[in-house]
């Protein structure tokens, strides 16, 4: 299984937010915003503290999807 998280990057443009808003808003380094957009595995720290910010749940932020073989 594999992780996604291209239902966090449709809620910030639902909230007109840019990925730098977002990292600067949570204090994540570009080290941690670059694993997000290559859909790699980040600290629950992480994910706690994007969705602190976005008002949302992990749900809204991520899912798991089957491995592409």
């Amino acid at each position: 299984m594999d992780v996604s998280y291209n239902k966090l990057f449709k809620l910030l443009i639902d909230k007109s937010m840019k990925k730098t808003d977002l990292r600067l808003a949570t204090g994540i380094s570009p080290n941690t915003l670059t694993k997000l957009s290559n859909n790699e595995y980040v600290s629950m720290e992480v994910l706690v503290k994007i969705c602190r910010v976005l008002d949302c749940d992990f749900g809204d932020i991520m899912e798991i999807v089957p491995t592409q073989k």
